[in-house]
């Protein structure tokens, strides 16, 4: 599989860097999946620190990805023992082909415990503190309040598959670990979005774009499915963060 080839292409190139540990969460280690079109998400622990020659040498490495089939799809965190422990802490990440900083969330800390898939050396329970379920519920509230409840409002980038997608699927995610403390995969969060009131032609067209070969829709349906994502999503999550918040 190219998924597979890219991923040991990518733990040879890394041993410069000595990794400790390599992880995969998201529908890579969750069962969900869709070669071409998931992303794969990453973790990588290093000795540290993580300095600009550090930063210089991993954005290299992925540069030299380019060429590989789904190259543009990994995305990598880098942690080091000593920067592991604050959930609120940005770190070195590799993403839509540039280095940036972003924190390890706890729905991806949890993710990693839960079901982690473990590439190379430790586990993630040897080197990533837990996740009390306080701490995860709280981001999670505070996520669907700061985050999407304020891009609801903005109405351009609701015209585009990936928002729709993310924003619902997301909604759907947070609702369950809400309300039952347990994370699902995107393919279960689609499963229960019918259930949560979602508008059933979005969530068909959210279905044949992930797992099926979606016909084109012309600009009416675009700006339709925006109009019918938005007027679903601001009173559900009004309605969440209210219940829970």
């Amino acid at each position: 599989m190219p998924t597979e080839a890219l991923l040991d292409r990518f733990l040879r190139d890394l041993a410069p860097l000595r990794p400790l540990a390599l992880w995969a969460h998201g529908s890579l280690a969750g069962g969900d999946y869709q070669e071409g079109r998931s992303d794969l998400d990453l973790i990588a622990v290093v000795p540290g620190p993580l300095g600009p020659r550090q930063a210089l040498r991993v954005a290299r490495t992925h540069r030299a990805l380019r060429a590989e089939p789904l190259a543009a799809r990994l995305h990598c965190s880098y942690l080091t023992p000593a920067t592991t422990g604050d959930p609120g802490r940005s770190h070195l990440t590799w993403a839509h082909d540039s280095l940036l900083r972003r924190p390890v969330t706890p729905v991806t800390r949890r993710e990693l415990h839960d079901f982690g898939r473990v590439l190379h050396g430790e586990a993630p329970a040897a080197l990533l503190p837990p996740v009390p379920d306080r701490q995860l519920t709280g981001f999670v509230v505070r996520d669907q309040r700061d985050y999407w409840r304020p891009a609801v409002d903005r109405r351009r980038r609701w015209r585009q598959d990936a928002w729709v997608d993310l924003g619902l699927l997301t909604f759907a995610r947070a609702t369950v670990t809400l309300r039952e403390g347990r994370l699902i995969s995107k393919k279960e969060a689609l499963d229960e979005l019918p259930r949560l009131g979602a508008p059933a032609e979005v969530v068909q067209d959210v279905a044949r774009r992930r797992y099926g070969d979606p016909a084109p829709r012309d600009g009416a349906w675009t700006e339709r499915r925006a109009g019918l994502t938005r007027g679903y999503l601001g009173p559900a999550i009004d309605a969440l963060v209210a219940r829970y918040g």
